[in-house]
């Protein structure tokens, strides 16, 4: 069973259900996969969590 996962930043439940819906169907044409054989596993993190260029997200403007 495969396994999907993706790390970022906070997401709406919309964004989470279309994230889910289109990885799980792209990885299930290349891979040639039923779609119900994947596991998708959404890790959020706060941007105080989140360095980018040396600063936290949370600090930059």
């Amino acid at each position: 069973m495969p396994v999907i996962t993706v790390e970022a930043g906070k997401l709406n439940k919309e964004q989470k259900s279309e994230l889910v819906k289109e990885l799980t169907g792209i990885a299930s044409r290349l891979m040639k996969v039923p779609e119900q054989a994947f596991i998708v596993l959404l890790k959020e993190n706060e941007q105080d969590n989140i360095g980018f260029c040396g600063q936290l997200l949370s600090e930059r403007k």
